[in-house]
């Protein structure tokens, strides 16, 4: 659940139309949660796989695929920003983030004017948009950000990204406080369990501990946005659901408790984490064990430079890919 005594922020990953008009009021008005997530696999498999679109999209002829998806997606966002509404006006968090187009990754001026386009046809403001952290993405975050536009930096893998994120976000934030300000928040979404998915396998057979790595990443990269002192922008530990049937479904929620920090995670995941709510945060791990790990890596022979770049390019492409097989039910 969510802990304000800690400022940890508990937000579901999950968005489908029947589910937002019923069951994500009661999570919200229980404190499970306080802000929700999307991303185009999760409206592809919404939209392609639920009832609930049928009537809105025999409205929409005429339309290309992409207003098609536009127009369902501004409405799905527009409703869970309405019901996280009184969670935004008590400053306990009630955003809900929605992604652009996930082929503008290199397109700066391209996801700049979506990122505006779709925060004004939501009309709602604890809206964030989410952006690739890509070098087309950076400057893209400091724009919408200067507009008074909260941003959710997605798909960051490595140190690097986080801190050129980091760079970016307060460049947007002291220019839109420059202009007169107000309430402009973003989080750094770093991807947890692909990690694990990509090298366990390999982990095993040299007889190293497994399902760590993503564990270890993801704590370097909070302390590193925690030692920027900035309140406004906080560490999100995403991509947090289980896919291996050895560790406990809430095993990296768990592990990844964190003071000033948000979760989003799948509704089974956090069914999980409530069953037996953690009180204790696990995080920060000291820098120096962090390294130690990390070292051992290498001396091991695995570039972590590279995993960064292969999760990276895996993460683009596979949202691309889910986008597409999308756009393609929609025609």
């Amino acid at each position: 659940m969510v802990n304000r005594d800690i400022n940890f922020s508990l937000w579901l990953d999950f968005v489908e139309r029947n589910f937002l008009k019923n069951e994500f009021s009661a999570l919200i008005e229980k404190g499970i949660i306080n802000g929700a997530t999307s991303n185009p696999s999760i409206f592809a498999s919404a939209i392609t796989t639920s009832s609930a679109y049928t009537s809105q999209l025999e409205s929409l002829t005429g339309l290309s695929p992409k207003e098609k998806y536009e127009a369902l997606a501004v409405e799905d966002i527009r409703t869970a920003a309405q019901a996280l509404r009184a969670s935004y006006d008590s400053a306990n968090d009630g955003y809900i983030s929605i992604e652009v187009d996930p082929f503008l990754s290199n397109d700066t001026a391209g996801t700049i004017a979506e990122g505006k386009r779709l925060f004004e046809m939501i009309g709602e403001p604890n809206v964030m948009i989410k952006v690739p952290a890509t070098e087309a993405g950076y400057d893209a975050m400091t724009e919408l950000l200067c507009n008074g536009i909260s941003v959710n930096a997605t798909l960051v893998f490595s140190p690097k990204q986080a801190q050129k994120c980091l760079k970016a976000m307060k460049k947007g934030m002291d220019g839109f406080e420059a202009s007169g300000g107000g309430r402009c928040e973003g989080v750094i979404s770093v991807f947890v369990s692909r990690f694990d998915r990509l090298l366990d396998t390999d982990f095993a057979s040299e007889a190293m501990d497994v399902s760590k790595t993503g564990i270890y990443n993801a704590a370097k990269i909070y302390n590193l946005i925690e030692t920027n002192h900035t309140p406004a922008i906080r560490t999100l530990f995403a991509s947090t659901g289980v896919k291996c049937n050895d560790l406990a479904p809430d095993y990296y929620m768990r592990e990844l408790l964190a003071r000033h920090s948000v979760n989003t995670a799948p509704l089974e995941t956090i069914e999980s984490y409530i069953e037996r709510e953690a009180s204790l945060p696990k995080l920060p791990i000291e820098n120096d064990i962090i390294n130690g790990y990390f070292t051992k890596l290498s001396d091991n022979g695995f570039d972590i430079d590279a995993i960064y770049t292969e999760l990276l390019n895996n993460g683009l492409v596979a949202f691309e890919e889910s986008f597409e097989a999308m756009l393609s039910q929609l025609k």
